[in-house]
């Protein structure tokens, strides 16, 4: 019968006693096994570093080191090789000891040869599966991390782009786009691809919480320190360790949040609410914001030091409206997903339905459309969803162009530049400082066409 294991798998065989050596190579070798031999444990050592063996074959008993010294050495050092044990004065205790301390056998002198041969078999399979699970949970997990948000257009492949590059990198990421254009499916796919992967994604939504609270959550607190804290409690900045903490709408924090979370960046440290020590944090860090920072800066309401500490990378993420390619893929993908929650199968778009979503302007972007595809498939009672069972507001919705058919046949100078300011300004997300360096003007002059044209909101 042939040996399921890896082919002719390393085995290296450490006694002081040479006709021993002897003897299981010759037999190892007949059996299909590639076997080496050091005489003594410290020759065993270095061997072990020489060759890398699969499979270890040691007594316990020699005089310079002992089987147990180079269980615990190889433990140490490589994990994945399995270690037999051989001794002449075995008991229960010393068994149960080594097994305890990774030995996968502890097998007793004198053995039968078709003994020794059926524990290195199975030390060799037991080595062989266990290095196809971790393959195959590494494929899974390359496969899971590989697989990009849904959009083929340019403007979502481009953040794409950019949030790939970053992701390998411990850059604080700020992304930036109106609600619902899919921060953090973006900012979990930073994650997804960083060094970091194994480790905790936390998020937290900043506009969801009063600010007492807010802080606590954050930087977590100690006992005692207001009314109702009867315990320390653990923030989340801690909570994330070495993984990434995700700040969600970071916008809507008040300046005295604020400057917590710039000591946070700066030192890389908190302190917890009624604490006074500084305790260490190690997350990377994604922020998010609806928001144009830099019109709140203006307004005094965020902190510049800290938008150039979390703008270090800036990711703009297009609005659905600017990317309407992407909808049938999107909508595919959506239907697929709510016909397995609700154990059916996925149901089609006809194309008048389809058309109705490409034509639609979205304002609640990519979260909007996926709530009227749920809605529309639980509401369609056929095999695929039609203009009847979409919102009214999508199905009623006009193309509202920039320059309209009741727009004089010569437009002036002044209508067409506010039409094209508007069509840069929802390409790029309502992003006003990126409207500007597309526009080539600077920020300041902007503002200024954008309230002569009644353009501010």
């Amino acid at each position: 019968m042939t040996t399921t294991a890896v082919a002719a798998p390393t085995v290296l065989i450490i006694d002081d006693e040479m006709g021993i050596l002897d003897t299981i190579r010759i037999l190892l070798k007949s059996e299909g096994f590639t076997p080496y031999t050091a005489l003594g444990g410290k020759k065993g050592l270095e061997q072990i570093a020489a060759i890398r063996p699969e499979l270890i074959l040691t007594d316990v008993r020699m005089p310079d080191v002992t089987g147990l010294d180079i269980l615990a050495s190889v433990r140490a050092h490589d994990p994945e090789a399995v270690v037999i044990l051989m001794t002449a004065q075995a008991s229960l205790q010393s068994a149960i000891g080594a097994v305890n301390n990774g030995a996968f056998y502890y097998i007793q002198k004198p053995f039968r040869n078709e003994e020794l041969v059926a524990i290195v078999r199975r030390a060799a399979e037991h080595r062989n599966l266990r290095r196809e699970n971790k393959t195959l949970k590494a494929e899974a997990k390359k496969k899971d991390r590989s697989s990009k948000p849904i959009g083929a257009s340019k403007p979502w492949l481009d953040a794409l782009h950019v949030a790939e590059s970053v992701a390998v990198t411990d850059s604080t990421v700020l992304l930036q786009g109106e609600s619902g254009t899919g921060k953090e499916v973006v900012a979990r796919y930073i994650h997804d691809l960083s060094p970091r992967a194994a480790k905790p994604f936390l998020s937290i939504n900043c506009g969801a919480l009063p600010e007492s609270l807010l802080e606590s959550e954050l930087f977590g607190h100690v006992k005692g320190s207001f009314t109702g804290a009867t315990r320390d409690k653990e923030g989340l900045f801690a909570a994330a360790g070495d993984g990434t903490f995700f700040l969600d709408e970071i916008g809507e924090t008040t300046p005295a949040t604020q400057v917590k979370l710039l000591r946070v960046l700066q030192q890389r440290e908190v302190i917890p609410v009624g604490a006074t020590e500084p305790r260490p944090v190690h997350a990377r860090v994604i922020a998010a914001t609806n928001r144009d920072l830099e019109e709140e800066i203006k307004r005094g309401n965020f902190r510049s030091d800290l938008y150039y500490r979390l703008n270090v990378i800036s990711i703009v993420l297009p609005p659905l409206r600017a990317r309407p390619n992407d909808v049938p893929l999107l909508a595919a993908a959506f239907l697929q997903r709510t016909a397995e929650n609700n154990g059916d199968s996925p149901v089609d778009l006809d194309a008048d339905a389809l058309d109705a979503l490409q034509r639609y302007s979205w304002p609640g972007n990519v979260r909007e459309l996926e709530n009227a595809l749920e809605r529309a498939a639980i509401l369609e009672k056929g095999r695929s969803i039609t203009v009847s069972s979409l919102p009214e507001r999508v199905v009623e919705a006009k193309s509202d162009p920039l320059i309209s058919p009741a727009t004089q046949a010569n437009p002036t100078l002044d209508t067409i530049e506010r039409a094209y300011i508007l069509w840069v300004l929802e390409n790029e997300g309502g992003n006003k400082a990126r409207t500007a360096e597309v526009l080539g003007i600077d920020t300041s002059t902007l503002y200024r066409k954008l309230s002569r044209y009644g353009l501010e909101k």
